[in-house]
């Protein structure tokens, strides 16, 4: 039986994974300043701790709360990150996404920790450009670096913290893994904005959404870090970690409304396209607008680039050295998705 800590636990991914590692019969530590924009926080950490987490409230930017969750732990699974924080300063991703990898690594190795796993993003390696050749050719861990935003920019910055750090410290274990749009249920982002959306009976595009989208299963997702744990060829790689298929973003919207459609939540969905360009530019001016008011705007240029940005890969590396398989594909997981949204009261 390992003690494995997980950063940021009580988020959508993470709290997945913490379910996933008890599952699996070790204990699990989560350390989570619990800023986490799902409405269900309080009784998900309920539920966490029922099952058998322990559960520190603290930041990873602080070296003591750090010390206090790694300690007499066997490996570390390190999710927590600054994500989607629209009107903050750069200082706060630095901070989260980098700063806090170099403390933690220093800390595992006092500690003596054995492994750690960080959670990085395919965004890293910005749009796929080859995605739109004839035929399309998919991206991989080989793939160009060219994070299009500064979440991006931190998140590969905080590999580069994890390879200087194997490279002074040679036999300390860390394996990269870059997932690609994680999506199932209990997710308060991205899919459950598309499933709202199509509940409405249409949906907008900015453009022809023709741009490719590769999702990830959440418990897909999950598998990778047990896998990661398990074979020792995990060590210092990096790994693309995604379903085995991707999809052009009108697919996916239109298996999100034939779900719908089919349980008679909606009679059918209207696919409305608007330009894109006009609504890139718009998406500046109302977001520098919107830094004077409270709360996220309603459009800013991250969520409209969503439309144009390729993104699709292979994950023969996962497959050959970690015997990845995902087990779950895009019908089913939707369908446990939209389940959940339903279940918990999130589509009316």
């Amino acid at each position: 039986m390992k003690r494995i800590l997980v950063t940021g636990g009580t988020g959508f991914t993470g709290s997945h994974l913490v379910k996933h590692v008890l599952r699996e019969g070790d204990k699990c530590v989560v350390l989570d300043n619990n800023s986490s924009p799902n409405p269900k926080q309080k009784e998900l950490i309920q539920e966490l701790i029922s099952l058998g987490a322990e559960i520190i409230v603290g930041d990873v930017t602080n070296q003591d709360d750090l010390r206090r969750a790694v300690k007499g732990c066997d490996a570390v699974y390190h999710l927590a990150a600054a994500f989607r924080l629209i009107n903050v300063s750069k200082q706060v991703y630095d901070d989260t996404n980098i700063n806090a990898m170099r403390s933690l690594l220093s800390i595992c190795k006092e500690e003596g920790v054995k492994k750690v796993i960080y959670c990085s993003t395919q965004g890293v390696h910005g749009d796929i450009a080859s995605l739109s050749q004839n035929p399309p050719v998919p991206g991989s861990e080989a793939s160009p670096i060219k994070p299009e935003d500064y979440y991006q920019y931190t998140k590969h910055q905080g590999e580069l913290v994890a390879q200087e750090f194997m490279k002074a410290n040679p036999d300390f274990d860390i394996t990269i893994l870059r997932p690609t749009a994680l999506y199932g249920p209990g997710d308060p982002a991205r899919f459950l904005m598309m499933f709202r959306q199509v509940a409405k009976g249409w949906f907008p595009f900015f453009g022809k959404g023709l741009a490719f989208y590769h999702p990830v299963y959440v418990e897909n997702f999950c598998d990778a870090f047990s896998l990661a744990m398990s074979h020792p060829a995990s060590k210092g790689q990096t790994y693309i970690i995604a379903d085995d298929k991707y999809f052009h973003i009108s697919e996916i919207v239109q298996k999100i409304a034939d779900i719908e459609k089919a349980d008679g939540l909606i009679k059918d969905c209207r696919m409305i396209h608007l330009p894109f360009y006009p609504m890139y530019w718009l998406s500046f001016i109302v977001a520098g607008l919107w830094k004077l008011l409270p709360g996220d705007p309603p459009l800013f240029p991250r969520r409209v680039d969503w439309y144009r940005q390729n993104r699709g890969f292979v994950i023969d590396k996962a497959a050959k050295e970690l015997e990845y398989v995902p087990k779950v594909g895009l019908d089913e997981g939707l369908k446990r998705a939209y389940d959940w949204y339903k279940a918990n009261g999130y589509l009316k």
